[in-house]
């Protein structure tokens, strides 16, 4: 079993920045890649950004050169360094984790963007 343990949302004013954190623990041997998506109140769940186990990188178009995706294999972590957060960002922002032997989800975080 796979577990994944999200840290970092919280309220943050226009303009500003806040980092998430998702650690995977359990049995990995290998994974394809892990991401970011989110979901908006009354939205579908959307992709933010993913990286694979190659160290390619894809963003979602709306958050381009705003937010930025990094890893640090040895500890099965994955960040997300968000910049330049508007109210359009607001959502509950959910770890994901793409295994050979399946899909795993983090508890969601909340980050919210507003004055």
């Amino acid at each position: 079993q796979v577990q994944l343990v999200e840290s970092g949302g919280g309220l943050v004013q226009p303009g500003g920045s806040l980092r998430l954190s998702c650690a995977a623990s359990g049995r990995i041997f290998s994974m394809n890649f892990m991401g970011w998506y989110r979901q908006a109140p009354g939205k579908q769940r959307e992709l933010v950004a993913i990286i694979t186990s190659g160290g390619g990188i894809e963003y979602a178009d709306s958050v381009k050169g705003r937010f930025t995706i990094s890893r640090d294999n040895a500890k099965n972590t994955v960040y997300l360094q968000m910049n330049s957060l508007n109210s359009e960002d607001t959502a509950v922002y959910y770890c994901n984790a793409n295994l050979p032997e399946g899909v795993y989800w983090g508890q969601g975080t909340q980050v919210t963007v507003s004055s």
